[in-house]
């Protein structure tokens, strides 16, 4: 057992720490993560978490902590997240990093991705059979309209998620996209300079009506490797909360869900357990028009095209169809 690790546990429970399997979640130099599932000699099972990065800190994780309880309350598992002794999440020197710790409840539950077994399609499909189960939980937390904190979720749009960030994830894409179309040959300048301007100008007219819009604080990270699953593989929950943050609903759900056709259907299932306003159902499409042109697969389909021009075309035709379809989402936002 780990003499840090083991130091670090006593500052939040009293259970003698037996053994402990890390998980390392870093992403770069910048964000050290690691996560110990930890056994104690009582045969309890305990999570312990560290973090260094510039968006996990004492009064973040407590605005995970407040999350967490506001989705159990609506009767959705989440592993609870523990204070140390004094009621707080200190900072802990380990191996080099001075972190933000905290403890969580050991999950009874797994994720889609883990019961797939590492089957692709498999996780696309124990994931589609829990959709509207997924939609309905965030819609019920959408209707609350909590309030409880100003930082924004990691999805957020015209304001950024931490101060490393010098935009939001989505003009960043839209950016890298500019600088890859920029560098096309000449014959594909006219379609560009075209799909760019249409962008930036819907993009200014919609951070004209966004503050209008309503928001909840949410989880802001259902991939399949947080939703949680019981053993008849029903939905049961979520787990992992470090991107969370107050967001616009509408923002959210566009965010978490592919094309038109996936978003129409969460809608749909969301408009059963959340009144969509006048401003969300005259700013959708506007809002479509901002996440999916330029959006990080955008820029893939540019990138993996290279040279060949055909498939140039076809991926900016893709990206001026998502600018200029006029898809109407009024009727899936209405109740029934």
């Amino acid at each position: 057992m780990d003499a840090d690790i083991a130091g670090i546990f006593s500052l939040f429970f009293d259970e003698t720490p037996i053994s402990a399997e890390q998980i390392d979640t870093s992403r770069g130099d910048d964000d050290f993560r690691a996560t110990f599932i930890i056994e104690t000699g009582s045969g309890f099972k305990r999570v312990l978490k560290l973090a260094d990065n510039d968006f996990t800190y004492p009064e973040k994780i407590a605005v995970w902590q407040r999350t967490v309880e506001e989705y159990r309350k609506l009767g959705y598992y989440c592993p609870r997240i523990f204070p140390d002794r004094s009621g707080g999440f200190p900072f802990v020197d380990f191996r080099g990093h001075r972190c933000a710790a905290y403890a969580e409840e050991f999950a009874p539950y797994r994720p889609v991705e883990d019961r797939a077994n590492g089957d692709e399609s498999g996780v696309e499909e124990l994931y589609e059979t829990c959709r509207a189960d997924i939609w309905k939980m965030t819609a019920r937390v959408a209707a609350k309209y909590f309030d409880y904190t100003d930082h924004p979720s990691a999805y957020c749009l015209f304001e950024t998620f931490c101060p490393s960030d010098k935009m939001d994830e989505v003009l960043e894409n839209a950016l890298s996209w500019k600088e890859l179309a920029d560098a096309l040959p000449e014959e594909f300048r006219e379609q560009t300079e075209r799909i760019w301007r249409l962008w930036t100008e819907n993009r200014a007219a919609l951070e004209k009506v966004y503050g209008r819009l309503p928001t909840s604080v949410f989880q802001a990270d259902l991939n399949s490797s947080n939703i949680l699953l019981d053993d008849e593989g029903r939905f049961v929950g979520v787990y992992d909360f470090n991107l969370c943050g107050r967001d616009v609903f509408l923002n959210y759900l566009m965010r978490e869900n592919g094309g038109a056709e996936s978003i129409c259907s969460a809608l749909k299932t969301a408009a059963e357990y959340y009144r969509f306003s006048d401003a969300e159902k005259d700013t959708a499409l506007m809002l479509f028009r901002c996440l999916k042109p330029l959006w990080y697969t955008r820029v893939w389909d540019l990138k993996e095209a290279g040279e060949d021009r055909e498939a140039i075309r076809a991926a900016l035709d893709k990206s001026e169809r998502e600018l200029t379809a006029d898809i109407d989402f009024r009727p899936y936002m209405e109740r029934e």
